[in-house]
């Protein structure tokens, strides 16, 4: 089965006042980052949801949002009152000293850092495991998703390693007149250069037999046939992640490819390779996003 890197996932449960609700995001990326996004009470459980999202999503770009949906707001607030009188009592010092007019010295004060701080209260470890368990629901409903979007990557993918093999039987039929039009040409050229009397034909025989031996593609057709085989029973298996791997073949892939081409030396041929090279774009761009 083929896992696409993009999805999303949501998932969330009630807990006294409160709902405790996850989002997770992933898109396609060639390493592993994950941003986590949890409010203050929650923040000793960073470490653990980052593991328990890891093991179980993988690679990407991993998006984590926890939040509180709550009548009272998402975080608790504490007053440090102490610090608000001094800060209220030094300030009203100093604006009677100067004589200047009054102001409103609390709500100076309220915006002086520290005074207002989120409350970091110890987590029950009931409510520690329901946020684990609600980032385990989310993240597999994000592999549901991830692995709905494969099955359309897996369908396309397959269509373009049918139209290349296609492509690949279709070369058969050329290659006969390939070796014909290779002779003739060489010959023509041979002659054109030098009068008949100075050739030797058994030398010529010799050198036309290395030269046409030199650009046989038998082995680049062989390779690519079983890279084709090969490329098809990674996608179809239920092995994962499967990315990597079939990013490697298409590599191999593309090397027989571009040999094919270059040892052609037949239009008919050469059309075939481009039409095999935009094939093999198609299903780079789709490997592109796959786990």
């Amino acid at each position: 089965m083929i896992y696409s890197m993009t999805g999303f996932g949501q998932a969330k449960a009630p807990y006294g006042d409160k709902t405790i609700k996850v989002d997770i995001r992933t898109l396609n990326g060639k390493s592993t980052d994950v941003r986590l996004k949890v409010p203050n009470q929650y923040r000793s459980l960073e470490m653990a949801i980052r593991k328990q999202v890891l093991a179980k999503l993988q690679r990407g770009k991993i998006d984590v949002n926890v939040a509180i949906e709550s009548p009272l707001g998402e975080e608790k607030y504490t007053l440090n009152p102490d610090l608000i009188k001094a800060y209220y009592a030094d300030l009203k010092d100093i604006n009677d000293s100067l004589g200047a007019e009054t102001q409103d010295l609390l709500q100076l004060v309220m915006r002086i850092p520290n005074v207002i701080s989120a409350s970091e209260d110890e987590i029950s470890a009931e409510e520690s495991d329901l946020v684990k368990s609600i980032v385990n629901t989310a993240s597999d409903a994000l592999m549901d998703f991830r692995a709905e979007d494969g099955k359309s990557l897996s369908d396309d993918l397959l269509t373009q390693i049918g139209n290349i093999s296609s492509l690949l039987d279709d070369l058969l039929n050329h290659e006969a007149n390939r070796l014909l039009n290779l002779k003739a040409r060489l010959t023509a050229n041979i002659e054109k250069e030098l009068s008949q009397e100075r050739i030797d034909n058994s030398r010529f025989d010799q050198e036309l037999f290395y030269y046409i031996e030199k650009l046989d593609i038998s082995e680049e057709k062989t390779r690519l046939a079983q890279h084709l085989k090969y490329f098809k029973e990674v996608v179809e298996n239920t092995d994962s992640p499967k990315g990597k791997k079939l990013t490697f073949i298409g590599q191999e892939m593309g090397r027989e490819i571009n040999t094919l081409g270059a040892k052609a030396q037949d239009t008919n041929i050469q059309k075939l390779v481009v039409n095999m090279k935009d094939s093999l774009e198609k299903i780079k761009e789709q490997i592109a996003n796959i786990l």
